[in-house]
């Protein structure tokens, strides 16, 4: 697959994962043992995985059940595509304990690797996990009846098996362990012994925990022979396994920790709410904000990089300005921001931008703030102008201020740049001018583009709200794309499209 249009900017370490983009189906069919069938059998679409379930660490998000029976304490599988929001911290994916110093997790750890710990005995990838802008299909798979060490903890990223590890600690052979005993479950927690600790960030799909079989990723995805990317199957109902297996499509805004396992073991929902529901998933991937372009220390993002707060100082080869995790080099692309929260009513930008290491390379007294250099525009609310290169391009438009929504309508293919205010677009612009560009803002031609906000003063903050179809917002109309992709406040203009990696392969 071709990354042309878009990606990231920053320090990345993937070895042996990436964008995750394609189509996915097939199901589960279960008669005396689990069989999977090919997705070759079953219809392709972005339909058939509609859903995730966004975690805020913040917030303290977590699922938790406390089974009433043990299952098989020996062997059982875990597997889920999880993007990911923060770095550099513990974040449980299961978490089991009795409240006891027994306990036993599978999470991301401190060094963004993936850990497998039973009462302090590690089993940590080399591997790093550090792309936000990407889907993950981790896998764990346990059995401790093997012989061999090695064979009782086999972990997986994107269909391949992780060879290399920090430290390889395996439980000993016909150990019984904390999971799947009748005791505490957590679903981005540590269960009860590490309650209220290590919450996950980011975002969970297809969630599915196997009670008494080691699987392999193959039973739940597939390589797609085109584009050689790691693609999930569609799950179905989950028969012939132990007890205590689970499995989340969170397609129930309702109640986002139902089991569609047809084993009926719901979690009990902490702190997540319908909004927390998102169509971001392994199969149509939206932009965030992106962690991974260094950005000035006192920034700080969260709600799975769909809220940004800007810096309140300037910092040397730091951005001062927040941008999408995706760009675009071709094609015409839609975007809603938000600004929840200002300080003051002073310095709140939004707008576009290229070169992103170029917006790094500010001082702490100069910082190369949105519209200040030549690569990029910015709309100034409290202002009403729009700036380039550190000069108005466009004065005396419309204010905006805490709770607007300003949308952004950017033609690539014409390089011309429109922004509304709360639906109506400034300057009588007409985003479906084309080249003529009628009340538009000329672009530099032949760059790739990110949606971005920044501060202009350096004693204010701002939040701001990322909407590429996937919103972190209450959205009280619901627009959609000509693809049906997206949720947004107001109408889409026509041609454009929300930002996300099949409307990027498809017309960027």
């Amino acid at each position: 697959m071709s990354r042309r249009n878009g990606g990231i900017v920053g320090p990345v370490n993937t070895p042996v994962g990436g964008l995750i983009t394609g189509s996915a189906s097939g199901v589960w069919r279960m008669n005396d043992v689990l069989t999977f069938v090919s997705n070759s059998q079953w219809p392709k679409g972005p339909e058939s995985i509609d859903n995730s379930c966004r975690f805020d660490d913040g917030s303290s998000d977590y699922l938790t059940k406390t089974f009433s029976s043990a299952g098989n304490r020996k062997t059982w599988t875990w597997s889920g595509w999880v993007k990911r929001g923060n770095l550099g911290t513990q974040q449980n994916l299961l978490g089991v304990s009795s409240g006891s110093s027994a306990y036993h997790l599978w999470y991301i750890d401190a060094n963004d690797g993936v850990t497998h710990n039973y009462n302090g005995t590690y089993v940590s990838s080399a591997p790093k996990f550090r792309d936000t802008s990407a889907w993950y299909h981790f896998v764990c798979a346990v059995d401790t009846t093997q012989s061999t060490a090695a064979d009782r903890v086999k972990m997986y990223v994107n269909g391949s098996q992780i060879t290399s590890f920090d430290v390889a600690g395996y439980p000993s052979q016909d150990a019984e362990l904390s999971i799947n005993n009748n005791v505490r479950h957590d679903v981005s927690n540590g269960g009860a012994h590490y309650s209220n600790n290590f919450y996950f960030d980011g975002y969970m799909a297809e969630v599915v925990f196997i009670d008494g079989q080691a699987l392999t990723p193959s039973s739940f995805g597939e390589t797609n022979t085109a584009t050689g990317i790691w693609t999930p199957k569609r799950i179905g109902s989950i028969a012939n396994a132990g007890n205590n297996s689970f499995y989340f499509n969170f397609k129930d805004s309702s109640n986002v920790g139902k089991d569609e396992s047809g084993l009926s073991n719901n979690f009990t929902v902490n702190n997540l709410t319908s909004i927390d529901q998102s169509t971001d998933t392994c199969v149509v991937n939206f932009a965030t904000w992106n962690r991974n372009v260094a950005l000035n220390s006192t920034i700080t993002l969260a709600d799975g990089n769909l809220e940004g707060l800007t810096g309140s100082n300037y910092a040397s080869n730091a951005s001062n300005s927040i941008f999408s995790s995706l760009g675009m080099r071709a094609g015409k692309f839609y975007c809603e921001i938000k600004m929840t929260y200002a300080s003051a009513n002073q310095g709140e930008i939004v707008g576009v931008g290229y070169d992103l290491p170029k917006h790094q390379r500010g001082s702490a007294v100069n910082a190369y703030n949105l519209g200040y250099i030549a690569e990029g525009w910015s709309y100034l609310g409290a202002e009403g102008n729009i700036k380039n290169n550190n000069s108005t391009v466009l004065g005396s438009m419309p204010t905006w201020g805490t709770n607007d929504i300003i949308g952004i309508a950017i033609d690539v293919d014409n390089y011309k740049l429109y922004f509304s205010v709360n639906g109506t677009f400034i300057n009588s612009g007409d985003p479906t001018s084309g080249s003529t560009g009628t009340g538009a803002v000329s672009l530099t031609a032949d760059k790739t583009y990110y949606f971005a906000c920044s501060d202009a003063s350096l004693s204010n903050t701002h939040k701001y709200q990322l909407n590429c179809g996937s919103p972190a917002f209450s959205i009280s109309s619901g627009n959609s794309d000509a693809n049906g992709f997206g949720n947004f406040e107001y109408s889409v203009p026509s041609g454009y499209y929300a930002l996300n990696t099949t409307n990027l392969n498809t017309y960027g």
